[in-house]
């Protein structure tokens, strides 16, 4: 297995005059839980097309377990999973008679560990697929496709519209399977709790570009929230470096910064004329959420 299982070289994918991947340059290491982020438009759905070979790139290249996407072999088709937030399945099909089928298709099946996720989820073998809630065809998806023992499992919203006790069980379910240590999990959501508890890596895309992969905790290292007195002065936000929002809560400015460290930016701050800086930590969800408003659009 290659050290890097997604490749991608300059890929641009655009739509008439939309660019939906715009020159992506992105490498993914083999193994573990990569968590993709980014505002609705950011181009996550269309490389998930791309990476699977359903679309093709308007330039640029990209590789799965080390093939051209655009070129993707039986062999290599088999050793990817796939689950979208739809979850889209044959309604009329008892789900016994779909695990059957779904056996038939991958050599590798492995029964146990359908069995062993299946578990976390109340689906009747007798029962037709059209009669499963939301949340069991969810659980029901994730079970065949870990079953596969598939190398890279991309999983695009899998919990959207799951109620608080079905995400659970999805998520618990796929912490607690055991896949093979080298398989590699993409995941896709904009639930930032459910990032922050299985997501070893954060890809983070923005209008089709590659802004950060890295840990988790890398990540939100870099951003600070602060809490600063400026004694009733207006705040020149062109001045801070780095300056993600700002806002003016009973009369102090809540300012969030990416990549200024306490002692520097704390005197930066005092040159401008505040009277007091309190430097703060921040959540996964709130860092995310200010790396990502920095540049969305807003009514003129």
């Amino acid at each position: 297995m290659t050290k890097h299982c997604i490749e991608t070289f300059q890929l641009t994918k655009t739509y008439g005059n939309k660019t939906a991947v715009n020159q992506l340059d992105l490498a993914i290491k083999t193994g573990g839980i990569h968590a993709f982020v980014g505002s609705n438009g950011a181009g996550k759905s269309t490389l998930f097309r791309l990476l699977l070979g359903v679309a093709s790139p308007t330039s640029g290249s990209a590789a799965l377990l080390g093939q051209d996407c655009r070129n993707l072999n039986t062999e290599i088709r088999g050793k990817v999973g796939y689950v979208n937030e739809e979850h889209t399945l044959p309604t009329w099909m008892l789900v016994e008679k779909v695990v059957a089928m779904q056996k038939h298709f991958y050599q590798n099946w492995d029964q146990n560990i359908y069995e062993r996720v299946i578990g976390y989820f109340d689906v009747d073998p007798k029962q037709k697929v059209a009669g499963l809630s939301r949340g069991e065809r969810a659980g029901f998806n994730l079970s065949m496709a870990l079953a596969q023992s598939p190398e890279i499992l991309i999983l695009d919203e899998p919990t959207l519209g799951l109620d608080v006790v079905a995400k659970q069980s999805f998520l618990e379910a796929l912490m607690f399977t055991e896949i093979e240590k080298d398989s590699t999990i993409i995941y896709c959501s904009h639930q930032m709790e459910e990032v922050e508890r299985v997501a070893d890596n954060l890809v983070i895309l923005e209008k089709g570009r590659l802004v950060n992969n890295s840990a988790p905790d890398e990540f939100v290292e870099r951003i600070r929230s602060w809490v600063v007195d400026f004694d009733a002065k207006p705040l020149d936000k062109r001045a801070i470096d780095g300056l993600l929002s700002a806002k003016l809560i009973d009369g102090q400015h809540h300012i969030v910064t990416l990549d200024q460290t306490d002692a520097s930016f704390r005197q930066k701050l005092e040159k401008l004329g505040a009277k007091e800086v309190q430097p703060m930590g921040v959540t996964l969800n709130s860092a995310v959420n200010a790396f990502l408003s920095k540049n969305h659009n807003v009514p003129a």
